[in-house]
C-alpha cells in the first residue's frame, strides 16, 4: 500500500475538442501546458454525450451531472430524460402512487394543479414534451384548473429562443382548453435569475422564485410573450437572465399557489431542484421568509437527493447507482480527496458518488469546497481556479491520499455566459493551474489524468452564413473530450477505439495497481 503511486484526476469542466477555429475559445486560448501534454503524452478522445453517458440518443448533449455519474461509477445508467421517457411510454409514471396522490388531491379539493419547470427541450434539466404529456393526462384524469410556472432557458438551447417555446406552449394550451379544462401560464423568469439555484450558492434566487410562483408577487404582465418582449427591449438580456414576471388579470395574479393545491416540479435533473423542494417540504425551513408555508401536495419528477429524501414524493425513480469507484476504493482502504468550488463541488462529491450526499467513509474520504464568488462569471473568468489548485497541491504533497480529484468549472460556467473573450481567459486559467499541478505530481512520483465531462467553451458561436453577425451559443456541445495521462516515470499505452467517460474508473484503478470490477466499462490501458 505504501508503495502505491498516487493518481490525480483533473476534470476541466466544459472544455471539449473541436478542430474548427470559429467560435472556439479553447483553440484560440494560449494553452502551452495542454498543448505540450497532448503532444508528448498518451491521449485519446472520449465521448461525453448521448448514449455514452446514458442519455436517449447521440443527439443529446452531455452535462456535468451525467458526466460525473459516469466518471464516478464506471458504468452507464439510463439518465434524466431517458428515464422519464421510458416511464411515460410504459405508463408507470401515470400509474405511480405519487401521480395518483397529486391528481386525487386536486379532484377532492377542487383545487389547482401547478407545474413548475424549465420550458425547454434541451434535455439537460427538462423536456417540454414531458410537460405536454402531463397536461394531456391531467385533463383526461378530470383536473379542471392547471397553472404553469415557466423558467426560461437560453443556456442549454439558443440564448434568445424563449418566445419559440412560449408561443408553442400557448398554442398547445389553446387546443387543449375547453369549458371543462383551464390551463394557463401563471409566472416565469430566467433560470439564472429565479428558482434554479444550486449548492446553496444564492438563496435569493429561490426566494425570488417563491415570491413569483407561490405568492404571485412581482411585476405583472398580461402574458408571458409580453413580459419577455418588454424585458428584452428594456434590458437587452438573454433568456437565462430575464427577471421574474407574474401573469395577472385586472391586477390579480392568475396562478398563486394555495393550501390543498398540487405542485409538480417537472425538472428531472437534481442539482437545481433541491432547494425549491426544501422550501416546499420543510416545515422548519429557515433560508428565507416564505411569508406563508404552502401546504400544497408537492412532488418532483425524480427524487433529487436520496439521502435527504427530497422530495418525499416523486414520479419517476432515479437510477440506482451502485458499485461506484469510491465504494471500490473504500473497500480497498484507499484514501481519497476531492475538491472544487461551490459551482461544481457537488459534481466531485454527490454526483461522483452515485447521487449520494453522505460520504461512504468519514475516514477515507476528504472533501473540500472553495466558496464561489457571487459575481457574473464573465467578470472573473479565472473563478476560484488558483484556490482549488492551492488546496489540491497541498493534498498531493501531504502524501495522505492515493486518489485525488478536482473539478475546474471555468470552461463550463464562463462558457454559458456566451462571452468569447472571457471563456478564452477561463481556459487559459485552467492551463496555468495544470502547469502548477504537474510540478507537485512529479514531486510525489504521481500519475496525472486530465479529462473533461463535456464540451462548452469549444463552441461559443453557432455556425452561420459568411456575412452574418456571429450568433452566441451558450449550450454544451456534442464534441468529444480529451483524455491524457501524464506520467514522468512510466510509459503507458492507451487503447484505440470508441470509448466514453465510464471507461475512466477502470483506468484509475488499474493505475492504482488494482483489477477493475467486471461490471465496469473496460480500462483504457493496454495490458
Amino acid at each position: 500500500m505504501e508503495g502505491r503511486r498516487p493518481v490525480i484526476l483533473i476534470v476541466m469542466d466544459g472544455i471539449g475538442i473541436n478542430e474548427e477555429e470559429y467560435g472556439n475559445s479553447v483553440k484560440s486560448a494560449y494553452t502551452p501546458t495542454l498543448n505540450k501534454l497532448s503532444r508528448i503524452c498518451p491521449s485519446i478522445q472520449l465521448q461525453a454525450h448521448g448514449t455514452a453517458v446514458g442519455l436517449p440518443s447521440d443527439y443529446d448533449m452531455g452535462n456535468s451531472e451525467v458526466g460525473h455519474n459516469a466518471l464516478g461509477s464506471g458504468q452507464i445508467y439510463a439518465q434524466g430524460a431517458r428515464l422519464v421517457n421510458e416511464s411515460i411510454k410504459n405508463g408507470k409514471m401515470y400509474s405511480s402512487l405519487t401521480w395518483n396522490i397529486i391528481i386525487n388531491n386536486c379532484i377532492k379539493n377542487n383545487s389547482t394543479l401547478h407545474f413548475i419547470g424549465l420550458l425547454s427541450d434541451g434535455n439537460v434539466h427538462s423536456n417540454v414534451s414531458h410537460l405536454k404529456s402531463m397536461l394531456k393526462r391531467s385533463k383526461k384524469e378530470g383536473i379542471l384548473h392547471v397553472r404553469i410556472h415557466i423558467l426560461l432557458d437560453g443556456r442549454d438551447v439558443d440564448p434568445i429562443s424563449a418566445l419559440k417555446y412560449v408561443d408553442d406552449l400557448e398554442t398547445f394550451l389553446s387546443e387543449l382548453n375547453d369549458d371543462h379544462f383551464d390551463a394557463r401560464i401563471a409566472s416565469g423568469g430566467g433560470r439564472m435569475k429565479i428558482t434554479m439555484d444550486r449548492y446553496e450558492a444564492n438563496w435569493n434566487m429561490v426566494k425570488l422564485g417563491w415570491d413569483t410562483h407561490v405568492l404571485g408577487i412581482g411585476r405583472q404582465f398580461g402574458s408571458a410573450n409580453q413580459a419577455i418582449k418588454t424585458y428584452r427591449d428594456e434590458l437587452g438580456v438573454i433568456d437565462q437572465d430575464l427577471p421574474p414576471f407574474v401573469i395577472a388579470k385586472n391586477g390579480i395574479p392568475v396562478g398563486t399557489i394555495y393550501d390543498n393545491d398540487s405542485v409538480i416540479l417537472f425538472n428531472f435533473r437534481g442539482d437545481r431542484a433541491i432547494e425549491l423542494s426544501g422550501a416546499f417540504e420543510e416545515e422548519d425551513f429557515d433560508k428565507f421568509d416564505r411569508v406563508r408555508y404552502s401546504k400544497a401536495v408537492y412532488a418532483g419528477m425524480l427524487q433529487y437527493d436520496g439521502d435527504l429524501e427530497l422530495p418525499k414524493r416523486y414520479l419517476v425513480s432515479p437510477p440506482d447507482i451502485h458499485n461506484t469507484l469510491s465504494e471500490f476504493l473504500v473497500e480497498h482502504n484507499i484514501k481519497q480527496y476531492a475538491v472544487s468550488e461551490t459551482q461544481k463541488y457537488g459534481h466531485v462529491t454527490y454526483f461522483w458518488n452515485g447521487n449520494r450526499t453522505e460520504k461512504l467513509s468519514e475516514e477515507l474520504e476528504v472533501f473540500e469546497e472553495v466558496l464561489s464568488d457571487k459575481v457574473p462569471f464573465e467578470q472573473r473568468p479565472w473563478m476560484k481556479s488558483a484556490e482549488i489548485t492551492d488546496k489540491l497541491i497541498d493534498a498531493i504533497k501531504s502524501g495522505e491520499y492515493k486518489f485525488l480529484r478536482a473539478n475546474y468549472p471555468n470552461g463550463d460556467m464562463v462558457g454559458h455566459t456566451g462571452d468569447f473573450r472571457a471563456a478564452r481567459i477561463a481556459v487559459e486559467a485552467v492551463d496555468l493551474c495544470i502547469e502548477r499541478i504537474i510540478k507537485a505530481v512529479d514531486e510525489v512520483n504521481g500519475i496525472l489524468i486530465i479529462t473533461a465531462d463535456h464540451g462548452n467553451a469549444d463552441e461559443m458561436y453557432e455556425k452561420i452564413g459568411k456575412n452574418e453577425i456571429p450568433k452566441i451559443k451558450t449550450a454544451h456541445t456534442l464534441n468529444p473530450v480529451p483524455f491524457i495521462i501524464y506520467d514522468r516515470f512510466q510509459e503507458h499505452k492507451l487503447k484505440q477505439g470508441s470509448f466514453g467517460l465510464a471507461n475512466v474508473a477502470s483506468t484509475v484503478v488499474n493505475l492504482l495497481e488494482l483489477e477493475n470490477p467486471e461490471i465496469w466499462e473496460e480500462s483504457l490501458l493496454e495490458k
